[in-house]
């Protein structure tokens, strides 16, 4: 019997596993006797055997993550158990083997010894293709583990394909990130796949994918046509047994698809491509040279018989942005509009390849239109500033397929959204000119949006003016220099002790928490310090109680504090806000036999906390907010300084309403006068 390989878990990771808060973790441990103990320690953080923690949080209910989550999540994470035993690349290849190989047998692997699994590996890879070399020369224990580890991982996944995406999905983690490196992020590999209009050829076409990495061009492809088959080529070997491994457990077989060992595809045999995809291998900038990408372009197209059609994403310096008029590679990006093989370019924002963020791309559509049909007119689309989300994807894709059914011709019943339909000429007719759209179409422009501005520039002006009645002739503080005997002070702890106000601390909330139009208001540090207006922070109402199964929310009056970054008060004058740790709550006890006043406190910690700032280098400042001195005020001083202290704040929140309503008057009329749908009379 093979021991098992210990996958070690801290709290934190026990707290992201449970779908809890990272103190919930901790209260566990602590409060319950049957919670696992330990294994061991790193630097002085508790280390805890994963499995343990899984069975105990399936046994007693606890955490918000449901069983079969928890089981997926307790496979994946027993992979980092064996960073240490095998090289990444090996334990990836190892894995996904065995996931290709339990395919193939339909049966869970366990139940078969290791000395019978590698002769069936045998039999299903009689040429050694795709997975026999990888678990011919495992040794027995950890071919036995692994393969268990593989069960683990479909089960939890329910099917073979989800577990070796799931694999895949992990690369980085496992440390093989170099094999995913120039691997577009999957939204843009379905974007390229729904481009392409798989979906539309006919039953049996072949499509043609070069540059294949490790295959998720192909499997976005195969999702969107699964009856074609797939020609795919990759000059790593190890990279074109992967994507075999991946087609066969995408349920293709080897007679639907065939892949390279090379930079080409074995055409030959199978017939001329239907359609090409792909995305080219990305080079630096120092030694990138556009005409030699557009050469490999050039190269790729031979392929295509008439009306056939293309897709490729490359580097948006050589597919769309200006280049040197006249010289090779300006005439030969030329020649493709000429030519009548260019149909639509597309530039695309920066992060399509995940650990490329700074690598900026573009989409060519193209397609070999015989002389006679041809109409002269090319795509411009510009997503550079717009983020890649399915929304934009389906709108772009919805665009191109109306060109395309038009005959590559414009449908004047159709707005493009985000781009414009030219004459070619007219790009042509500029040597290196960018291929982007330089302005919107009227169409787009002029939306219901832009045809309500000029009314609304006029509820702006109105809305103004009455701000503008509402000031005050002038403000009177009344403020003399104090005389007689020096100050009682007091702080923050004494009230505290005193039962004056008490504590209340914030909510640990997560980023993926939030939401823009969310019906609570976060208040965080940020807010606190006056460094983001309120509101700029919001989470729902069902996410919070969800979250937070004791969550409270801040009543009218009470006062935001903050030691991190800085120090800081705020008071909630409106309530009903969630306060996001590290910030808390000071609240004020009516009953108190001397009540506080809010605004009075929160107005004296911000003076006091002023004198106490955290130096530059230093980790934390040098006094806690509630060891602050401030000065205990008399009862109807303290009201005087109060009622000062309410007109100050209804003065400012007037002059930030003046403002705001100046800002939004300054940002419509620039709008309308950049996009020339506005002109001043």
């Amino acid at each position: 019997m093979v021991e098992r390989r210990r996958s070690l878990i801290s709290f934190a990771e026990i707290a992201s596993l449970a779908k809890v808060e990272r103190p919930v973790a901790t209260t566990w441990a602590r409060r319950y006797i049957d919670f696992p103990e330990p294994i061991s320690r790193d630097r002085g953080q508790p280390l805890f055997d994963s499995e343990q923690v899984v069975s105990w949080l399936l046994e007693t209910g606890r955490g918000n993550a449901d069983p079969g989550t928890l089981r997926a999540e307790l496979a994946l994470h027993s992979l980092s158990a064996w960073r240490d035993h095998l090289p990444a690349s090996a334990l990836v290849a190892t894995l996904t083997s065995l996931i290709c190989l339990r395919h193939h047998l339909d049966e869970p692997l366990r139940i078969t010894s290791w000395d019978a699994l590698v002769p069936h590996a045998a039999r299903v890879d009689f040429d050694d293709a795709h997975l026999l070399a990888e678990l011919s020369t495992l040794p027995t224990d950890t071919g036995v583990e692994l393969a268990g580890l593989a069960d683990d991982l479909i089960d939890a996944a329910y099917t073979a394909s989800e577990a070796f995406e799931w694999v895949l999905d992990r690369c980085h983690q496992l440390g093989a990130g170099q094999m995913a490196l120039d691997e577009p992020v999957p939204l843009v590999s379905q974007m390229l796949a729904q481009l392409s209009g798989a979906a539309t050829l006919a039953e049996g076409s072949i499509v043609v994918i070069p540059y294949a990495r490790t295959g998720g061009l192909l499997a976005s492809v195969h999702e969107q046509a699964p009856e074609h088959s797939l020609l795919a080529a990759d000059p790593d070997p190890a990279m074109a047994r992967l994507i075999r491994r991946r087609m066969f457990v995408h349920g293709l077989t080897d007679l639907q698809f065939d892949v390279a060992d090379g930079h080409e595809p074995n055409i030959d045999g199978w017939g001329n491509p239907d359609l090409v995809v792909c995305a080219l291998p990305y080079e630096p900038a120092e030694t990138r040279r556009a005409h030699s990408i557009l050469t490999r372009i050039a190269d790729l197209i031979d392929w295509l018989d008439q009306d056939r059609v293309a897709v490729v994403l490359g580097p948006a310096d050589a597919l769309a942005q200006p280049l040197a008029p006249h010289e090779d590679a300006d005439l030969l990006r030329r020649w493709f509009l000429t030519e009548g093989l260019l149909k639509a370019v597309v530039t695309l924002p920066e992060g399509v390849f995940r650990h490329r963020p700074g690598y900026r791309t573009a989409v060519w559509v193209l397609s070999r239109t015989p002389e006679k049909r041809r109409t002269g007119l090319v795509m411009l689309a510009d997503l550079s500033s717009i983020p890649i989300s399915e929304q934009s994807v389906d709108t772009l894709v919805a665009d191109v397929d109306i060109f395309r059914a038009a005959g590559w011709n414009e449908d004047r019943r159709h707005a493009v959204r985000h781009g414009v339909i030219l004459p070619i000429q007219v790009l042509n007719d500029r040597p290196g000119t960018a291929l982007t759209p330089r302005h919107r179409p009227r169409e787009t422009r002029h939306t219901e949006t832009v045809r309500e501005r000029p009314a609304r520039i006029s509820e702006l002006e109105i809305e103004f003016a009455k701000l503008m009645h509402q000031e005050p002739a002038e403000l009177r503080v009344r403020a003399i220099e104090r005389q007689g005997d020096q100050v009682v002070r007091t702080s923050v702890a004494r009230m505290l002790k005193e039962r004056r106000i008490r504590k209340i601390p914030g909510h640990r909330v997560k980023d993926e928490h939030l939401s823009a139009d969310g019906e609570l208001v976060v208040i965080t540090p940020e807010e606190v310090l006056g460094r983001v207006p309120l509101g700029g922070h919001r989470i729902d109402l069902l996410a919070f109680t969800e979250a937070f199964e004791r969550g409270a929310l801040t009543r009218p009056g009470d006062i935001v504090i903050t030691a991190n970054p800085e120090l800081g008060a705020l008071v909630d004058l409106e309530g009903s806000s969630v306060v996001a740790f590290p910030a808390r709550i000071l609240r004020a006890r009516l009953d108190a036999e001397r009540p506080v006043r809010p605004r009075v406190l929160a107005a004296l910690l911000r003076s006091a906390a002023a004198e106490h700032r955290r130096v530059e280098g230093a980790l934390r400042v040098p006094r806690r907010l509630e060891e602050l001195l401030i000065p205990e005020l008399a009862s109807d001083e303290a009201g005087r300084y109060d009622t000062l202290l309410a007109e100050i704040d209804r003065l400012g929140s007037l002059l930030r309403k003046q403002a705001a309503t100046l800002a939004a008057l300054d940002q419509l009329t620039a709008a309308g006068m950049a996009d020339g749908t506005l002109t001043i009379i």
